[in-house]
């Protein structure tokens, strides 16, 4: 009897008596007792009436641990038999039973009752064996479900069940019960754990654009390597839409997605000219990449579509991520301090305005030191042919040869040990090919540009160790200053802008552009420059638990243009960007345009979100655009929009939120949303009604239902808050 004060640990003490060797072995014997235990050295066995565990690590498998409340072990045979609380933890896998008949050295298990879980899958049963040459478990009179509680709600019930951890679950006369009530019975069932089983997706309900609706899409897992997906949705006014989609991935050969959908649609409504839509719809969606190497990818993308509405009227998710799809194939290859990179565009859906790209070829010269000397040098040369065709022919096409090469040379100092000044000098020459096409009016130009300028920055900061408030939740505070003083001057290159076929362009944004080469990048825009850029950027970090957290971030621009080209300002809008996270729940963003010369705001935008806690959540905010037809058509009529949406549990089962944009110009309520949640255990469900203002001014009303398994989620965590339309089903 070994007496209980000798209980902490005892590792591989009987292989250490009985075989000296042992320890040298591959083979780990571990084992810890809450209490006394018996151990036999002529025959190598030890039993034990308290809580014990038997730790075995052959050097090759996954640990086996086994712990139970009466054990009796012998080490020559590895066979052990275990009764009370038994727990038996192998490769992720964890079994719990009242009894268990257990051989360390050749996996055979045999057990009573039982429950285990390889999650998000679980299993339960009256009858457990383990056939250790295929490493498959089958169990007699159990239940498999993905609901982690003693009483499922949705449960799979057999009469044999075969696993293998890790890899699948197969039942015979298997049936499908929610709750106490059968609801399918399948002779054959079987459900892969290392990859997504097939599984339906289900969204009933009402548009008054689409009259009673169901979308539906069945998922199969064709292989490892190949998911496919066939959709089939019926909308009473619109008619019947399928369409059959896979994801594949071909190894080193790359991977990527296929769909199409075709709708023969009843209602296709009129376009943003007023022109009837055709009634056949559809769209092709194609992408894939390879990685031919690590410093060699090559990506293409194929999108087709039959009208400029289709995916806003039938797939508002994907709209909303990217309402004009790219077709395109590129390629990139890196190697050292120097990439090249491929791209060629074409336009395949005739409405939509594009540049085709037949191809563009790029060599770019990341910024490297020249030798042992302090400079460094950069550079950006492209070749390629370019044709620029307007949306539906609303101008007539252009297209041209160009040739361009950038070089520039930069001198990064370190003054005084904390002021980093960066003079540069570069040069650019174009040539360009006589435009040809119907819109082509230009001729062969070569036009050379000269830019010099230099950037001076600090970064300045401090530290308050003993700064510290619970009102704002800080713990320390240390304050960064990052301010900036950057000079461009560009003199008039030696062609203007307006004799240059235009194909990179500056396009019209809200948003601060670069002024220094090669970051602005709109090659045919370039013109004269002579400007100061200020900028100035603060943050104050405090540490919340064990993290550093941002109290405060904030950043402001402004140019000063020396020398203003017709048209423009001295001095350019003010911009501001801020983040201010007074506390952990407590977020407020701002970013703010202002016109410095007429003294008005542009742009507006901001934003305050409280999370304390998983039972509620607001976040409320307004966005403010002035007119500015001089932007072009997409910013001729600014808006004025007031937005929030709160989330609220009311307990464990069941939530609510409500969602409003308003727009303050008009007084329209634009868009509504009203969700309910509920929790059913094994799977969540969501009933949401939308009203909203369609394009053509008529209501748009909208009630669907959506349901998702929770071990297997149909959309991830918040998605419904950043696109509330995938609650919809479209």
């Amino acid at each position: 009897m070994i007496p209980k004060r000798y209980r902490a640990k005892i590792f591989c003490l009987a292989c250490a008596i009985a075989c000296p060797g042992a320890l040298a072995a591959e083979a780990v014997w571990e084992m810890e007792s809450a209490g006394e235990f018996e151990y036999a050295l002529d025959r190598e066995e030890l039993e034990s009436t308290e809580r014990t565990t038997i730790r075995y690590i052959d050097g090759t498998n996954a640990p086996v641990v086994l712990t139970a409340n009466r054990l009796w072990w012998n080490r020559r045979s590895g066979e052990a038999r275990a009764s009370g609380a038994v727990v038996l933890e192998q490769s992720g896998q964890r079994w719990v039973g009242e009894q268990l008949d257990y051989n360390f050295a050749t996996g055979e298990a045999r057990t009573g009752s039982f429950r285990t879980g390889y999650p998000p899958v679980f299993a339960a049963g009256q009858g457990l064996s383990l056939d250790p040459t295929n490493q498959t478990y089958v169990a007699t009179n159990a239940i498999v479900t993905t609901d982690d509680v003693e009483a499922p709600g949705l449960k799979i019930r057999a009469r044999e069940i075969r696993m293998v951890p890790g890899k699948y679950i197969q039942a015979r006369h298997a049936t499908v019960v929610m709750g106490k009530v059968p609801l399918f019975y399948f002779p054959y069932y079987r459900r892969p754990l290392d990859t997504q089983a097939n599984y339906w997706e289900l969204a009933p309900g009402y548009r008054s654009a689409y009259g009673p609706f169901l979308l539906t899409k069945y998922n199969w897992q064709a292989s490892d390597r190949l998911q496919l997906g066939m959709r089939l949705d019926y909308r009473v006014e619109r008619g019947l839409g399928v369409g059959p989609e896979a994801e594949y991935d071909l190894g080193r050969w790359g991977k990527g997605l296929v769909q199409l959908y075709y709708l023969d649609d009843q209602k296709p409504g009129e376009d943003s000219a007023g022109q009837p839509i055709d009634n056949d719809r559809y769209r092709f969606r194609f992408q894939h990449q390879i990685e031919l190497r690590t410093n060699l990818t090559v990506r293409a993308a194929v999108h087709r579509q039959s009208d400029a509405f289709v995916l806003h009227d039938l797939f508002e998710r994907e709209y909303r991520r990217d309402m004009q799809p790219r077709t395109y194939v590129e390629g990139q290859w890196i190697e050292g301090d120097f990439s090249l990179s491929t791209v060629a565009q074409a336009q395949i859906n005739d409405f939509f305005e594009t540049v085709e790209r037949l191809p563009d070829v790029r060599l770019t010269g990341m910024r490297q030191r020249l030798g042992i000397s302090p400079i460094y040098y950069e550079s950006e040369s492209s070749l390629g042919f370019f044709r620029r065709r307007y949306a539906d022919d609303a101008l007539p096409r252009y297209e041209a040869m160009r040739a361009d090469t950038f070089q520039q040379l930069v001198l990064p100092r370190t003054l005084f040990g904390w002021l980093n000044v960066t003079p540069r000098a570069g040069g650019r020459l174009t040539y360009y090919g006589e435009a040809d096409g119907p819109g082509g009016v230009t001729g062969e130009e070569t036009r050379g540009v000269f830019n010099t300028g230099a950037e001076a920055s600090a970064k300045l900061s401090r530290l308050w160790k003993g700064a510290r408030s619970r009102f704002w939740d800080m713990n320390g505070l240390r304050h960064i200053a990052e301010p900036s003083i950057q000079y461009v001057y560009v003199p008039n290159p030696s062609e203007a802008p307006s004799r240059l076929p235009q194909f990179d362009y500056e396009v019209p944004t809200y948003r601060l552009l670069p002024i220094e080469y090669p970051d602005y990048n709109a090659i045919d825009s370039i013109d004269s420059q002579n400007a100061l850029r200020f900028e100035l950027y603060n943050r104050l970090q405090t540490k919340r638990g064990e993290e550093i957290d941002h109290l405060l971030a904030w950043g402001l621009a402004t140019d000063w243009r020396l020398d203003p080209r017709p048209g423009q300002a001295t001095m350019a809008d003010l911009y501001s960007d801020l983040d201010f996270k007074p506390r952990r729940w407590i977020a407020f963003s701002s970013e703010v345009r202002y016109d410095l010369e007429s003294a008005r705001l542009r742009l507006a935008s901001h934003r305050l979100t409280f999370r304390p806690n998983d039972t509620w959540s607001l976040s409320v905010g307004q966005r403010y655009l002035r007119d500015e037809p001089s932007l072009g058509a997409d910013y001729a009529i600014g808006n004025n929009l007031v937005y929030g949406r709160i989330f609220y549990k009311l307990n464990e089962n069941w939530a609510f939120s409500v969602a409003e944009h308003f727009e303050a110009r008009n007084g329209l309520l634009q868009e509504q949303y009203y969700t309910v949640y509920r929790d059913f255990r094994s799977w969540t469900g969501a009933l949401t009604f939308r009203l909203r203002e369609q394009r053509n001014g008529e209501e748009d009303f909208s009630v669907a239902a959506m349901f998702s398994l929770k071990a297997f989620p149909r959309f991830n965590l918040g998605q419904d808050s950043d696109n509330p339309a995938s609650l919809l089903g479209y």
